[in-house]
Order: structure tokens, then C-alpha cells, then sequence
């Protein structure tokens, strides 16, 4: 295999990506937990871009990377009076090891039969005729009143209402 650019940055952001996630997986802290779970996300945004779709890199800054932002907000303020964990690991580590080495050796079996042509075909997708502008009709009737602007509406208002909960649920620890 020839080592291009190309190659060189997919590895960059392969290893952001699970080193994020394996981070989110051991932190006992959840502040922490979620700054890492944001760096792996990233990484993914940048696996997106690599893949040539810019459209899924910028849904994946905009709305998963802003979800756990505020994530980290309703964390802090619903956690700030609890007390830091002691135990490192929970009591079902091992458990947890066994069911990921087992996943881990099924996914490279897969990997190495389909890489040398014993797997099984995959099935063809139908292709079809993408519209030049069906980005543009998805805004549109992400915005149109008649279709998806209510459930958009909708999820603020209950996300704005979460928030307020969560400061007043905060505060009512501090007052006792």
C-alpha cells in the first residue's frame, strides 16, 4: 500500500477518533467524558470530509458536536454537588472485556473474508438520479410551516424547558 496524504490523514482521524472514544469509555469523570466524547466526534467530521461529503461533516459539527455541548451544561450543573467516583473500574469489567474481544475477533473475520473475496456479495443498492438541488429542497422543507418547522419548534421548546429544569434543580441543592 502506498502511503499518500490521503492515507496519512485518514490515520490521523482514525486514531482522534477512537482514542476519543476509548477516553469517553474509561473517564469516571462525566465533564471529561463529554470533552472526549466532542474530540471523537470530530474525528468523525473529519472522516466525513475525507469520504467527500461535506454535507454529513457539517450535520455532524453542527448538530451532534452542539448536542454535546450542552450536554456538557446540563452535566456540570446536574453534577456539581456529587461526590468524584473512587472505583476505577465497575464490577462487570470483565464482562464488558470478554463481549468486546469476542465483537472485536467476529468484526476482523468479517474484515479479512470480505478483503479476500470469501464473504459473502454485498447486496446492490438501486441507484438512482440524485436531483441537482435536493440539498436545497431539504432546507426548504426543514423551513416550510406546512412540513417540518413544527417538530423543529417543538424539540426547542422542550430542550429550553430541560434547561430551565436542570438550572433550577441546581439551584434547589445549593438553597438546602
Amino acid at each position: 500500500m502506498e502511503l499518500t496524504i490521503e492515507v496519512v490523514v485518514f490515520a490521523v482521524f482514525a486514531i482522534i477518533t477512537l482514542a476519543g472514544a476509548l477516553g469517553v469509555v474509561l473517564a469516571r469523570n462525566l465533564f471529561r467524558a463529554a470533552l472526549l466524547l466532542l474530540v471523537s466526534l470530530f474525528g468523525v467530521a473529519g472522516l466525513f470530509v475525507l469520504l467527500a461529503a461535506p454535507f454529513l461533516a457539517a450535520v455532524q459539527v453542527l448538530l451532534y458536536m452542539g448536542g454535546i455541548a450542552i450536554l456538557i451544561i446540563f452535566g456540570v450543573m446536574l453534577t456539581r454537588g456529587m461526590v468524584q467516583a473512587r472505583q476505577v473500574m465497575n464490577s462487570q469489567w470483565d464482562l464488558a472485556a470478554v463481549i468486546a474481544l469476542v465483537t472485536f475477533v467476529i468484526l476482523m473475520i468479517v474484515i479479512v473474508q470480505v478483503a479476500q473475496g470469501e464473504g459473502a456479495p454485498l447486496p446492490s443498492l438501486p441507484r438512482g438520479d440524485v436531483a441537482a438541488d435536493s440539498i436545497a429542497q431539504l432546507g426548504a422543507a426543514l423551513v416550510d410551516p406546512a412540513q417540518y418547522v413544527l417538530p423543529f419548534e417543538v424539540a426547542s421548546v422542550l430542550l429550553a424547558g430541560a434547561l430551565i429544569g436542570a438550572v433550577y434543580i441546581a439551584r434547589e441543592d445549593e438553597a438546602e
